[in-house]
């Protein structure tokens, strides 16, 4: 049951940036499925992206630094939990 609705959580914000970038993309003359499709498969990138090719750089900056860094830290993580499983003696 929790599973299923960490799940709907997920889904639900991928509608929601889909549907953002679907409303604002011609208000910038950018194609509004393009972007809308790439809103949800890609979800915070794409958006990050669009906001740094509209008016609001500094907010799209900012997220696509916090995407960059947890994704390192998420790596990294990933990467000392292989070493401790594979490399641990006992």
């Amino acid at each position: 049951m929790k599973k299923r609705l960490e799940i709907l959580y997920v889904l639900l914000i991928q509608i929601a940036i889909a549907y953002y970038l679907f409303v604002q993309a011609p208000l910038y003359n950018k194609d509004r499925w393009l972007w809308a499709i790439l809103g949800f498969v890609f979800t915070l990138f794409t958006l990050s992206i669009f906001l740094i090719l509209t008016k609001r750089k500094a907010l799209g900056w900012i997220l696509l630094i916090v995407i960059i860094l947890s994704s390192i830290a998420g790596i990294l993580f990933l990467s000392l939990l292989v070493w401790a499983v594979f490399f641990s003696k006992g």
